[in-house]
């Protein structure tokens, strides 16, 4: 297969062509999966293929300024991303209803957060429907929570609560070698 190559305008002819990586298998790569909240469910599906998933939470205490639950947050994804060798793509539940106004600015933060920090790292992101998420994991789309937590079980996993389900459940669709997209 050859390299794909993008060529400079004659302005920058001096600068050698950008070369893009070949095409390969997302399961040779790091995928970091979220179901972003104030308990953010996440599961990691590391490049020789093991998943590890858990939830974080990211609540003030008392004397803590309401940023700083992003701030941690942002801190949270610098270190899973160390210790995990680096992270070759993020994928997150996409909320377009909330339940209510502080839900709403909430999922906003982490969103805002977790997009700069992906574009300041030069990691991808993609967003991926609440629908899609529970129609691959229990084959309806407005399935409920303890629905959503018995599809993983199913498959396989203990999830702590339905967090870490969505998060397990999209890292399987997002991983899913027919794309998962069936």
């Amino acid at each position: 297969m050859a390299v794909a190559t993008l060529t400079m305008p004659a302005a920058h002819a001096s600068r050698p062509p950008i070369a893009l990586p070949p095409a390969t298998s997302l399961t040779h790569h790091t995928v970091l999966a979220l179901d972003l909240g104030t308990t953010t469910g996440w599961a990691l599906r590391s490049h020789d293929g093991g998943i590890t998933s858990g939830t974080m939470t990211f609540r003030p205490s008392r004397f803590e300024g309401g940023g700083m639950r992003f701030l941690r947050f942002r801190g949270w994804l610098a270190e899973v991303a160390a210790l995990s060798g680096g992270v070759a793509r993020i994928v997150f539940e996409e909320v377009r209803a909330h339940a209510g106004t502080d839900a709403s600015h909430t999922y906003g933060g982490f969103l805002a957060t977790l997009t700069a920090w992906c574009e300041e790292h030069e990691v991808p992101y993609q967003g991926v429907p609440v629908g899609t998420i529970k129609r691959y994991a229990t084959g309806k789309g407005n399935a409920d929570k303890a629905k959503m937590v018995a599809a993983i079980q199913a498959r396989g996993f203990a999830p702590a609560d339905d967090n870490e389900a969505d998060a397990i459940a999209l890292l399987l669709w997002a991983t899913d070698p027919t794309g998962g997209r069936a």
